[in-house]
């Protein structure tokens, strides 16, 4: 990681990242097919695995470089430049892959010609575009994170004129925390003060800031500690500021904020792409999952309907990403719809589950409507499970850490539920181990591991004795 963006907006830019990678090939193969019809030239095997070839080459060749953040950069003629570059290197492989194997003799020149010519422009007038559209939609009021500065020094004043002129960085410092006054502060331009450090939490909590920069000196490592402790109920992503202009950390490891070097004590792990990648891959498994299941929910929706008063639909309040409430959507399978101040956990024979409601809750199918909720991007199919706000406002009080499992969107399932974590917490323990593995679940994040989550969901649905 070495640009922290986080992009809220992720349904648009996840749509225009999968457009900037498959049009290109498809454009390729196109272009060639469209080529060989005008010229009147037979598309015969040759032609097959010279498009089948060309595709692949360019799904690994024509990709422009990729940063943690997207691109920004706007210029039409150094754009232009970098692709036709790696065009021409597409080019050079398939010369050499036709001379090893033979297939350049059987290529038609009066094709190659002049794909090897209109393909490339082809292709740029649908990519500048989309690189347009791209940078639009990042820089967009939405996308933009709201920062506060601990400290006020040389470091911290670097770091806000530096994310100031770097409006991809989604970020805007609204002022600093430090215990001096203005005086002793002496020139800080237009950075403001918004108050003393013990202020730090509640105006965090209050004016719901995304990102908070701790810059004190290593000496005030306990204040740094302190404060830590200060905002653990918090969502905001911390991150420490080493104060670099007392500190030679040449050999040190550290993350860069435009230069600035900068240690992460606590972020999503869906920064930069990595977010697309999440959103891709739950619209990308929800879609076919939603119209699989779209007659069994109806069946369901009726049954649930006919068989005890009330909505077929249960929607409860509960806490999405950062800490945000959201609306969930779960089958009715109780007589009571609570969402109250106090909401009680289901147990074991809990008399105000419905025959039916049990039968749901035993093969998890009251959650099936969440696939809503993922596609609305409120949730995610894989993600630290949503809990009621009542219980939410009750746990963070007394779990150290509780509100850091609200830095991903919630999930249809996760780490915690494939490792037995369900049912009612009628003890402390219980909460502070699901908590555990949703917090392991944020540590170590991938793809593989959503994919696996999912596989050992479906295989533990049929023999889950905590699904009730």
């Amino acid at each position: 990681m070495n640009q922290p963006v986080v992009l809220k907006k992720s349904m648009p830019i996840a749509l225009i990242a999968l457009l900037q990678n498959v049009l290109p090939a498809a454009i390729i193969a196109g272009s060639l097919i469209l080529i060989a019809h005008l010229q009147d030239v037979a598309f015969d095997q040759s032609m097959v695995t010279l498009a089948s070839v060309s595709v692949a080459l360019s799904v690994l060749i024509l990709q422009p470089p990729r940063s943690e953040s997207p691109s920004l950069s706007f210029h039409l003629i150094d754009t232009s430049a970098s692709f036709l570059l790696r065009w021409i290197v597409l080019l050079a492989f398939l010369m050499i892959l036709g001379r090893v194997t033979g297939y350049a003799d059987e290529v038609a020149r009066e094709v190659i010609v002049p794909w090897a010519a209109i393909a490339p422009i082809l292709a740029l007038t649908v990519l500048l575009p989309l690189q347009w559209l791209m940078r639009e939609t990042v820089l967009a009021p939405e996308n933009q994170r709201t920062a506060v500065i601990v400290g006020c020094n040389e470091t911290s004043l670097s770091l806000t004129q530096r994310l100031t002129e770097h409006p991809e960085m989604c970020m805007r410092v609204i002022g600093c925390f430090d215990d001096r006054s203005s005086d002793r502060l002496g020139e800080i331009g237009d950075l403001k003060i918004l108050g003393k450090l013990k202020d730090l939490a509640e105006y965090a909590r209050t004016n719901k800031v995304d990102v908070i920069f701790v810059a004190l000196p290593m000496r005030h490592i306990q204040r740094v500690k302190d404060l830590l402790d200060e905002l653990r109920d918090s969502t905001a992503s911390l991150y420490y500021v080493p104060d670099v202009f007392v500190f030679d950390l040449i050999q040190s490891r550290t993350l860069s904020m435009m230069g600035v070097p900068v240690i992460a004590m606590r972020e999503t792990p869906f920064y930069g792409y990595r977010g697309i990648v999440k959103r891709l891959t739950d619209i990308g498994l929800t879609i076919p999952f939603l119209i699989i299941a779209a007659p069994f929910m109806l069946i369901i929706a009726a049954l649930v309907k006919l068989t005890s008063p009330g909505p077929a639909i249960f929607a409860q309040r509960r806490y999405g990403l950062d800490g945000h409430e959201i609306i969930v959507y779960k089958f009715r399978t109780m007589y009571v719809t609570e969402d109250g101040a106090k909401v009680e956990q289901a147990r074991k024979d809990d008399p105000r589950v419905t025959p039916l409601g049990a039968w749901l809750r035993r093969y998890s199918l009251d959650e099936l409507p969440q696939l809503i909720n993922v596609l609305q991007g409120r949730m995610s199919l894989v993600g630290p499970r949503p809990h009621a706000v009542a219980h939410n406002e009750q746990y963070r009080r007394l779990i150290k850490g509780y509100m850091i499992r609200h830095k991903v969107p919630p999930g249809i399932t996760g780490l915690a539920q494939i490792n037995g974590c369900r049912g009612e917490t009628s003890e402390l323990s219980q909460m502070e181990r699901r908590v555990h593995y949703d917090l392991d679940y944020l540590r170590h994040w991938s793809v593989f591991l959503d994919i696996k989550i999912l596989v050992l969901t479906l295989v533990r649905m049929l023999r889950d004795k905590n699904a009730y």
